[in-house]
């Protein structure tokens, strides 16, 4: 598939120099780069996020969790 980006030219430099010395074009030089970049962030251990129950007396009357526009009223003193 064709497409554009834009790229730092100092960048780009590394990349034609990178492409030149192993054979291969510029675009196959990027693809290879771009999927490594994605198989190593799929690696990565994904920190898991814990949510730490708070006992306090539940929901305020009239919160809606569900409507965005009111809840932000309410938090901002509107209501």
């Amino acid at each position: 598939m064709r497409t554009t980006i834009t790229i730092d030219e100092h960048l780009l430099a590394q990349v034609k120099q990178r492409a030149a010395a192993t054979g291969r074009t510029v675009s196959q030089t990027i693809e290879d780069a771009v999927r490594e970049s994605l198989l190593r962030e799929d690696e990565r251990p994904h920190r898991r996020f814990k949510v730490k129950p708070w006992h306090g007396g539940g929901l305020l009357p009239g919160v809606d969790l569900d409507n965005n526009a009111a809840l932000l009223d309410l938090m901002e003193g509107r209501r």
